[in-house]
Formats: C-alpha cells, sequence, structure tokens
C-alpha cells in the first residue's frame, strides 16, 4: 500500500521548495492550491483505481452475484415476482459503490501509518480541499464501478432509455455521500482493523434496512420505523423512482415503486437525494476539523 502512494509522485506542495525556488506561496492562492490539491489527490485514486483490475473484479462479484442468482431464483416463482430482477436492480447499484467507499477509507488508515498523512497535514493546503479531493476521486470510481452494471440494465428486464444517464449521475451522487461517510469514519478511527469491523457491522443492516432486496410497504411497524430511520432508504428509493418501469407497456406491480412514506406521503426524488447527501457533508465538515488534529 505504501508502495502505491509514495511511487505515482503526487505529492502535494512543500513550503519549504517553495520558499526556496522563489516562486509565489501558494498560502497567498487558496483557491489554486485548493483546486490543485483537489486534482493531485482525485488522480491518485484514479490511479489506484486502473492499476489494481483485480479490486474492480472482486468489487463486481458480490452485488452481481446476488443480482443474477437471488434475482433469478426469487424471481422465477411467477406471479407479481416476475419483475424482482429489475426491482432488485437499484440496490446492486448501490452494493457495487459502497465497496469503493469503504476502501477509500481504508486507504486513509494505511496512509496514517506510513506517514503520507502527515506529509498532507503539513502542507499549505486547507483540511477540506484534502478531504474534497479524496472524497471526489472515491466517487468517480463508485461511478466507475456501476457503468457495466448499468449495461446490463437490458438483460435485467430493464429498457435502455436516456433516463438511466439520470440514474449514473445519482449513482454518482450517492458514491460521494458513502465516500464521505467511510472518510468520516476513518478520520475518527485510528486502526484499520477497528475500521474493517466497524464499516462491516453500519453497512450490512443499512443496506438490508434499505429496501435493497425486499418492498418497503407493508412492513411491520418496528421495521418500517427502521427503514425510514435509515438514509440508504431514500437511496435506493430515489433509484428506483428514475429508473424506466421494466414494462413499459404495461403499469408495474404495486410493491415494485412502494417506497418510504412519512403518513401517507412520498417525499420527491430531490428531496430524497439531499437526505442521504447533507448528513454525509455534516459528518465531512466534522471530520475536517478533526483531520488537522491527527497525528
Amino acid at each position: 500500500m505504501s508502495s502505491a502512494t509514495t511511487s505515482d509522485s503526487l505529492a502535494l506542495p512543500d513550503p519549504d521548495a517553495t520558499a526556496d525556488s522563489g516562486e509565489p506561496d501558494r498560502r497567498d492562492q487558496p483557491f489554486a492550491g485548493d483546486l490543485r490539491t483537489v486534482r493531485i489527490l482525485w488522480r491518485r485514486e484514479m490511479t489506484r483505481f486502473l492499476r489494481n483490475r483485480a479490486r474492480l473484479v472482486m468489487g463486481l462479484a458480490a452485488p452481481l452475484l446476488f443480482l443474477f442468482v437471488l434475482g433469478n431464483g426469487i424471481g422465477s416463482a411467477g406471479g407479481d415476482l416476475g419483475h424482482y430482477q429489475a426491482f432488485l436492480f437499484p440496490g446492486t447499484l448501490l452494493m457495487v459503490v459502497q465497496g469503493p467507499a469503504v476502501a477509500v477509507g481504508t486507504v486513509i488508515m494505511w496512509d496514517r501509518q506510513s506517514g503520507f498523512l502527515r506529509q498532507m497535514l503539513v502542507a499549505p493546503v486547507r483540511r477540506g480541499a484534502v478531504l474534497a479531493g479524496i472524497c471526489l476521486g472515491g466517487a468517480t470510481t463508485g461511478a466507475l464501478y456501476a457503468l457495466p452494471v448499468l449495461a446490463l440494465a437490458g438483460p435485467m428486464g430493464l429498457p435502455y432509455h436516456p433516463r438511466l444517464l439520470l440514474v449514473l449521475v445519482e449513482v454518482a451522487l450517492l458514491a460521494f455521500a458513502l465516500t464521505a461517510l467511510g472518510v468520516s469514519a476513518a478520520v475518527c478511527i485510528r486502526r484499520p482493523e477497528t475500521f474493517q469491523i466497524v464499516s462491516g457491522l453500519a453497512m450490512a443492516p443499512a443496506m438490508l434496512l434499505s429496501g435493497a432486496l425486499f418492498p418497503v410497504g407493508g412492513l411491520p411497524s418496528w421495521l418500517g420505523a427502521a427503514v425510514l430511520a435509515n438514509p440508504l432508504s431514500y437511496g435506493v428509493d430515489a433509484l428506483r423512482r428514475t429508473m424506466p418501469d421494466p414494462d413499459p407497456t404495461a403499469a408495474a406491480p404495486a410493491w415494485f415503486h412502494a417506497g418510504p412514506e412519512w403518513w401517507g406521503w412520498a417525499p420527491p426524488v430531490l428531496l430524497e437525494l439531499a437526505l442521504v447527501t447533507v448528513p454525509s457533508l455534516l459528518l465531512l465538515l466534522l471530520a475536517a476539523r478533526r483531520f488537522s488534529r491527527i497525528d
């Protein structure tokens, strides 16, 4: 891991080198320095993504297994369950971007141990720019992971429609939010082993309670309350409502579009996306303040 971080020549600005070279201090140009920092860290994530093809294959294996095996198994029951594979598709997209989000947090943990994190903290750049670059790289990686899954929309019973481009934009936004959550957790947790345990314990129940695997309408009151309190429920529902119907000539079953409701009112898609991204951004702001105190 350390060789990947040191061999890319993606060092952040060095204040001593800037002073010796006679160039203007980047601290006098904060916006330009922040943009350069975001670009460097984004490129670092892209370099890591392109160099590790096995990570892409492994990241797609489990979600596609759910989509093909579980989708075909339950969908073969017939009746109203014939569209179950298409119903499972949005949850599969969210599962795909979840992996890169956790991976970015793991990279921060190893950067702390290798000393690369300390180099970022002593550079004359804002901590928020550092975290923004990391999250932007994770969001781009998540969107790239989602592309091959979106290409399977046709075999999964969903027509190829321009609305799938909107789905890709939503996936990138949700990937940024999940990466922000992973980065925030990595900033607050010091041990990589603890981070892996916490992320596993948090993400598995969140996915199960998001409506990715089963309709959320008509659930018991205690289970319905857990679904409504889960931000990922709104992300899955936003993706499902944006996607084209599996059969344009006939109405989808009632359970297909059953999403979270507040006293009988279904929040619009934009509000659902905001319910996922805004808390993530607030946690990222808190993490940026703590980030400057990491030793």
